[in-house]
């Protein structure tokens, strides 16, 4: 084989006896990988990016939903931004930022994490009060208390995880068994509690509500139709409602399951009752998958929306550096 093995090499050769070791890797599959994690960063980074600069700019884009949406983006886009580098650095397998920038690493992926899983949830409350009580949802969703929810999400997330990581961020390097290692281990006490706050507690809410908005569309499709079939063809509205049908479910189902098949593989251990360490929970491919979920957001959330479309070709073309192009009509 030609391949080039890079063998066992230290990763910090002056400290013989303290130094971790590089683990065997092939050149050309490592290459691979940081090629493709990269374009993995950059596209995230300018998705959500978009996403931020649509829904800040654009006036008739201000309204408590797209409020919820810019703090999702926001949160993505800092995982590209920050957290996916990082990330990338340590394919080699060494860490050469230090102790401290190791404990801010795992405290920032932590908070950014658990934002952004509030921020959904926050977004399936909105959806659910928009469609389940329209006649309300001006005076129960306004801009005040969505910025105010958007708020306490961001400050329960620094919070809570300042909770958990508190002894690994007073002793970055407690878990490290060499020099060149950034390693976070959390209990299984905490792992559980963690995962039920952070996952189970979520994914329930966001299957109850919208379960409970599928329920309402589809009652609302067949009255549509029941009014509808006394004055025009029984066929065509049966089309109609049946397509209301399956798109109401669609929506239900791509939010439901890009969210599990991102979160599940980060999960795992501590649903099977492991400890989390970076062995095990934080693998390569159990936190590259859920940092994909914030690449995926901005397309799930964003890009369905036509709005989203026009700003993209605003933005593109540089039309929002001119005068008043924030009051442009997108909508």
């Amino acid at each position: 084989m030609m391949e080039t093995l890079e063998g066992t090499e230290l990763c910090f050769p002056q400290l013989l006896n303290t130094s971790c070791r590089k683990p065997l890797q092939h050149r050309a599959e490592t290459v691979f990988l940081y090629i493709l994690l990269s374009c993995i960063s950059l596209l995230t980074v300018a998705l959500n990016l978009l996403v931020v600069i649509s829904i800040s700019h654009f006036r008739q884009l201000h309204t408590p939903t797209n409020l919820l949406l810019l703090s999702l983006a926001f949160s993505d886009f800092l995982v590209g931004l920050l957290l996916m580098p990082v990330q990338i650095l340590l394919i080699g397998g060494c860490w050469f930022l230090g102790s401290l920038i190791c404990g801010l690493y795992y405290y920032a992926s932590f908070i950014l994490t658990s934002a952004s899983v509030g921020n959904m949830v926050l977004i399936s409350v909105d959806r659910y009060v928009a469609i389940c009580d329209p006649l309300c949802y001006p005076t129960k969703v306004t801009q005040k208390r969505v910025r105010i929810c958007v708020c306490l999400c961001w400050a329960c997330s620094v919070f809570y995880n300042g909770m958990i990581l508190i002894d690994f961020l007073k002793h970055p390097d407690r878990y490290n068994s060499c020099y060149g290692e950034c390693v976070v281990v959390i209990s299984f006490v905490t792992g559980a509690v963690d995962v039920m706050l952070t996952f189970i507690g979520p994914i329930a809410v966001i299957v109850v509500l919208y379960m409970r908005v599928f329920v309402v569309a589809v009652s609302q499709a067949r009255a549509t139709r029941s009014h509808i079939a006394a004055v025009s063809r029984r066929h065509s509205v049966k089309v109609t409602a049946k397509k209301s049908e399956r798109k109401a479910a669609r929506t239900l189902g791509v939010i439901v399951v890009v969210f599990l098949i991102c979160f599940c593989p980060y999960f795992y251990p501590s649903l099977a009752g492991q400890d989390m360490s970076t062995s095990v929970a934080f693998s390569i491919f159990g936190v590259w998958l859920l940092y994909c979920n914030s690449c995926l957001n901005p397309v799930v959330y964003a890009f369905f929306y036509p709005w989203f479309r026009k700003s993209i070709k605003l933005i593109v073309t540089l039309q929002i550096l001119q005068p008043d192009s924030c009051d442009a009509n997108i909508l």
